[in-house]
């Protein structure tokens, strides 16, 4: 008879049994008879679309960021940061989700793919981002503030804008908007931008995907990943590559001919995500915050934006669906104006629903806020 109860001899079994089905699975290649399924992780939404829709049935894609969750401020499980070594294929994009990059660190997995890399990103400057963005000369509406609210204070000019507006008026604003400034705003602005700093993405804009210009060359590289993590799927993935990009290439042309012709080009947003669609499509961005959603306007940006508002005769604040649009519906309220969505598809709310379905809404949703015939 065994010296060991039959208790403690189940126990052992038991632990054993995960251990030997890892070792069975680490014996087993991708694209072999026993398992054809290529595992991946992708960091947030548009990446893994993209993976999904390179690897099609060879490929199985999960994304680090849940559903309907704002990737900006992800935070990993120990389980997930795991799970990011065990995959035979990541795609991420480095400086946009600090949680993200250091699990890498970590863990180090053989097959990566940066779509930072691969995007070319836009700076804020590049974008026309203005540290201090201009109130225009007409009378800014009384607008709720909090004030302990912080204030990250970037607006858009893209293409040229300034010249039309003018850029001596625009100085002048400038100063007539610091001269109102309290001690108050000031330590409220200060304390914006250590609050922006918690989020840095090194001057850089992280929003590339809502042009989809900038989507090919992803696409290609997670298809040169994938052809070395399984190299029987190649031609599947040339192929699904290629069709992905003729795809984000008729979305571009989609766009270019809907806001060709519009009485207005300035649209105000919650935050500044849409930076790379404005820069792309000759429209001008106004964010209430910054790059980082978290970040609460000041009540000297609530008046910059309300002044914008009523100088350039905007009719639509936008919104969006993983952000409060608490302060976004309180402000257009406030000014007599409209309130719409504007998704930036950085996760799906709807599983009904795609970044090209999305992406179509949007052009539609700016179309008529803009007034583009």
């Amino acid at each position: 008879m065994s010296r060991f109860p039959r208790r403690t001899l189940a126990v052992v079994a038991a632990l054993a049994a995960p251990a030997l089905a890892l070792t069975a699975c680490a014996a087993t290649e991708p694209g072999t008879a026993d398992d054809e399924t290529v595992r991946v992780l992708a960091s947030f939404y548009p990446l893994q679309m993209v993976v999904e829709q390179v690897g099609g049935e060879r490929v199985e894609a999960s994304s680090l960021t849940p559903p309907g969750s704002d990737p900006h401020g992800l935070e990993l499980s120990p389980a997930q940061v795991a799970s990011l070594g065990a995959a035979q294929l990541v795609v991420y994009q480095s400086g946009f989700q600090p949680a993200v990059d250091d699990a890498l660190e970590q863990t180090s997995p053989e097959h990566v793919v940066d779509a930072t890399r691969y995007a070319d990103l836009l700076t804020t400057e590049d974008e026309g981002h203005d540290e201090e963005p201009a109130a225009a000369e007409a009378p800014a509406a009384d607008v709720p503030t909090d004030d302990t609210a912080t204030d990250d204070g970037h607006g858009h000019d893209e293409h040229g804008h300034e010249d039309e507006h003018g850029h001596d008026d625009e100085h002048a604003a400038e100063e007539h908007a610091t001269e109102e400034h309290t001690a108050d705003d000031h330590a409220t602005e200060d304390h914006a931008a250590e609050d922006h700093d918690g989020h840095d993405h090194g001057g850089l804009d992280p929003h590339f995907w809502l042009d989809p210009s900038r989507m090919p060359a992803v696409a290609e590289a997670v298809a040169d990943a994938l052809t070395e993590v399984d190299p029987g799927g190649a031609d599947t993935y040339r192929a699904n590559a290629e069709a992905l990009s003729a795809r984000f290439t008729e979305l571009d042309a989609d766009y270019a001919a809907g806001l060709a012709t519009c009485e207005r080009r300035v649209m105000v947003t919650t935050h500044e995500a849409f930076g790379y669609l404005a820069h792309r499509y000759d429209l001008r961005q106004v964010g209430i915050s910054g790059i980082d959603p978290e970040t609460e306007p000041s009540p000297a940006r609530l008046r910059e934006v309300a002044s914008i508002v009523e100088a350039e005769g905007v009719t639509t604040i936008f919104f969006e669906t993983l952000v409060s649009p608490k302060v976004a519906e309180t402000l257009a309220a406030d000014l007599g104006v409209d309130t719409a969505v504007l998704d930036p598809l950085e996760g799906l709310v709807d599983d009904t629903q795609d970044y090209f379905s999305i992406a179509g809404t949007n052009l539609e949703s700016l179309r008529v806020a803009l007034s583009c015939s």
